[in-house]
């Protein structure tokens, strides 16, 4: 006979219960945080060869090697061959102030040339002497690449040499070097001059208490800091910096130092190296006892520093970007080798106009985020978990051209600003793109609900730069008007509103005749926004992106251009930058150069998953991602910055122009959407035909979140936010 408990044990069994109950479901919200995988070990790839070598600290880079635009032009050898320096106090190499009035005052540092600068550099190149033959300079075996270090091994008269290159959190660079017997290592370098170089300044010195060799970098460098300005000569990017080489064995023995005519100071130093390692060091910075302090504590912490790069590079892959798997895994290692490469260039200078922590571009063509890649960076930084570190910076360091009245202004009254930025710099070619930024940090609001992150934006760049005039990035004018004035609402600024209203004119009637007025233009048919040069372009597809575009064009336009082979957009692979029918005109080099590039292939497939495009946005993105982004007899991802029309590599080797197909993954592929102030989650997945399931979890106001693929459905589990159309 079963007897019923007591009121108050069986009110204690129903608290214990709910507890158990609550407690197991926390547990289990918190269970959809994916385990963790050592993603720098999962991205390690071969390059010797194939392209140089690249690491990022924080102001700090080191390039292995030089290939000019895939081109081996000098292999890596043993030591630190190009690590530099690069807090965007120059654009290039010289630090002249520009000579222009006005608004249009590029400041002190633009440069229009040497923007490549690393590669005259000349630090620690290593010569390995093997039972008394020298081997100068020798070219790895093998060169492996991670995101958090090179690996480069080297055969040399029967003796195995590894070293393991990196930069660590205090931003100096190391090379652990270790022989399989005793060598002796003979490094040589010279201090900073570059081939755009007037003069040195530069003295040397060996600092015995620290066994560091010191140099005082300074000089002069041919320099052009205006737009169509004469070349003229100033200081060198380096003037007044302290450069720092040191070593974990005797270096004073050994050291020879001399000058040359032109002031150029060269140095030469031999360490033994053995199963125990050798570490050499570099460090640069503008306070002579810091970079003395920089060089010797990597060494002094090497493995230990070692340890945490990695550490924290998997960090971020593991806790601060939304984890996706599918069954082909060289989509998932694409997705994971361009998050490294976005991660890597973040850069936090904390001076003059860089204020704000952002990622960048290219190390390759000159450092700094550009005005145009921003455009999709910004919305990338928005699928983070620490949006304050990685989103936020990438909209706000735009502010302070606005805030300084840096910008150019038309007759009509629209303000543009510049290309590029830096401390005190701003590159002087200027365009509107910026209306796109206004999305972007709609969709960081979106993500966090931070109204103060908006004010930042809205007051004192947004409303000041759009003050006179509204500009447009492929018809994307409504919607920026149209969250102008939410901004301006969320702000406390209701008194902008009919300013706003009055700027842009936004009944459906006007809405679709803009659009009607430029269907078909000049003839072309099946074609949006055609120019009358008959250059059809990638941009046609890109108006596709707002939610005006009728979508019998965007079917139209797809069939006859994306999909046509002869005369359209498919070329080797998906999408050629320009269309087959145009390029029997247009053959320039650049023409040639830029054949298949990234970023209009984000726009172009963007604004297909946007229509509802499904079964053509999945082909193409995976046929483009495939081609693009993998190189199959590497068995690697890749991100060049273009291909040429004849499918041979251009331009930077791994170029953050690619960060837009984040977004195709994450918006396109998944569908995701989501919105902290409406606490609404939207997923309209667009599953490709090649896969069976697809899974993605990413971190919502600090919790995780898993959206399981399979079929034509999908499952949400561990949710904060109800999901809702």
């Amino acid at each position: 006979m079963k007897r019923a408990l007591p009121f108050h044990l069986a009110g204690l069994l129903l608290v214990v219960s709910l507890s158990l109950f609550f407690s197991l479901s926390l547990r289990a919200l918190d269970n959809e945080k994916p385990g963790f995988t050592d993603y720098c070990e999962r991205l390690e790839q071969e390059i010797q060869g194939r392209k140089h070598g690249f690491l990022a600290g924080n102001v700090t880079y080191y390039v292995g090697g030089f290939h000019a635009s895939w081109k081996v032009i000098e292999d890596e050898t043993i030591g630190l061959t190009h690590p530099f320096h690069h807090d965007l106090r120059s654009r290039g190499v010289g630090r002249l102030e520009s000579m222009l009035t006005g608004s249009e005052h590029t400041g002190t540092g633009n440069d229009y040339s040497g923007w490549e600068f690393y590669k005259d550099t000349r630090v620690l190149y290593g010569s390995v002497i093997v039972d008394g033959i020298a081997y100068a300079h020798p070219k790895p075996k093998s060169m492996r690449w991670r995101p958090d270090r090179i690996i480069c091994e080297y055969e040399l008269g029967g003796v195995t040499i590894r070293e393991v290159k990196f930069i660590a959190a205090n931003d100096a660079a190391a090379s652990i070097i270790t022989s399989s017997r005793p060598v002796t290592i003979e490094f040589s370098g010279n201090s900073f001059y570059h081939r755009n170089s007037v003069s040195s300044t530069a003295t040397i010195a060996f600092d015995s208490a620290n066994s560091a060799i010191v140099i005082s970098e300074g000089g002069t460098v041919k320099s052009r800091p205006d737009p169509d300005g004469a070349e003229r000569i100033g200081p060198s990017v380096y003037s007044g910096m302290t450069t720092v080489l040191s070593a974990s064995r005797i270096v004073a023995d050994s050291l020879i130092t001399e000058e040359d005519g032109r002031g150029v100071q060269y140095y030469t130093f031999s360490v033994p190296c053995d199963s125990e390692g050798t570490t050499v060091s570099w460090a640069m910075h503008d306070e002579r006892e810091k970079a003395i302090a920089g060089a010797r504590e990597i060494i002094s912490n090497d493995t230990t520093w070692l340890a945490a790069r990695g550490t924290e590079m998997n960090r971020l892959l593991n806790d601060e970007i939304p984890w996706f798997r599918c069954p082909d895994e060289k989509f998932v290692d694409i997705y994971y080798y361009l998050w490294s490469l976005y991660l890597m260039y973040y850069i936090d200078v904390g001076k003059g106009w860089e204020m704000e922590n952002h990622t960048q571009t290219a190390v390759n063509n000159f450092l700094g985020i550009h005005r145009y890649d921003a455009a999709f960076q910004i919305k990338v930084g928005a699928w983070t978990d620490d949006k304050a570190r990685f989103a936020y910076g990438n909209v706000l360091t735009w502010k302070y051209l606005t805030e300084n009245g840096r910008f150019r202004e038309l007759p009509d009254g629209l303000r543009l600003l510049s290309d590029n930025k830096g401390i005190s710099w701003h590159s002087g070619a200027y365009g509107a793109e910026t209306s796109e930024h206004v999305l972007g940090a709609w969709q960081i609001y979106e993500h966090t609900g931070d109204i103060g992150f908006l004010k930042d934006c809205y007051e004192g760049h947004f409303r000041t730069l759009y003050q006179k005039r509204l500009g447009s990035f492929s018809m994307n004018e409504f919607e920026v008007a149209a969250t102008l004035e939410k901004m301006a609402t969320l702000t406390g600024n209701e008194s902008d509103i009919a300013h706003w209203q009055k700027m842009v004119r936004r009944d459906p009637e006007h809405i679709r005749m803009m659009f009607d007025q430029r269907w078909e233009m000049n003839g072309v048919p099946d074609f949006f926004l055609a120019p009358a040069n008959g250059m059809l372009m990638t941009n046609g597809f890109w108006a596709m992106r707002s939610p005006h575009f009728p979508k019998e064009y965007a079917k139209r336009m797809v069939d006859t251009w994306a999909l046509g082979r002869e005369k359209g957009f498919y070329g080797e692979f998906f999408p050629l930058a320009m269309s087959k029918q145009s390029m029997k005109s247009f053959a320039t080099e650049v023409d040639h150069s830029f054949g298949y590039t990234p970023d209009t292939a984000y726009f172009t497939l963007d604004g297909m998953f946007r229509q509802g495009l499904v079964e053509e946005a999945t082909s193409l993105t995976l046929n483009h991602l495939k081609h693009y982004n993998y190189r199959e007899e590497w068995q690697i991802p890749v991100a060049p910055e273009a291909y040429r029309r004849d499918l041979t590599l251009f331009g930077d080797q791994y170029s953050n122009f690619n960060a837009g197909k984040i977004l195709l993954y994450l918006e396109g592929l998944a569908g995701l959407r989501y919105s902290i102030p409406e606490k609404r989650l939207s997923v309209a997945p667009a599953l490709p035909r090649e896969w069976e399931w697809m899974e993605v979890r990413l971190p919502i106001a600090g919790k995780w979140t898993k959206i399981r693929y399979e079929g034509e459905g999908f499952e949400v589990t561990g949710s904060p936010l109800p999901v809702k159309p």
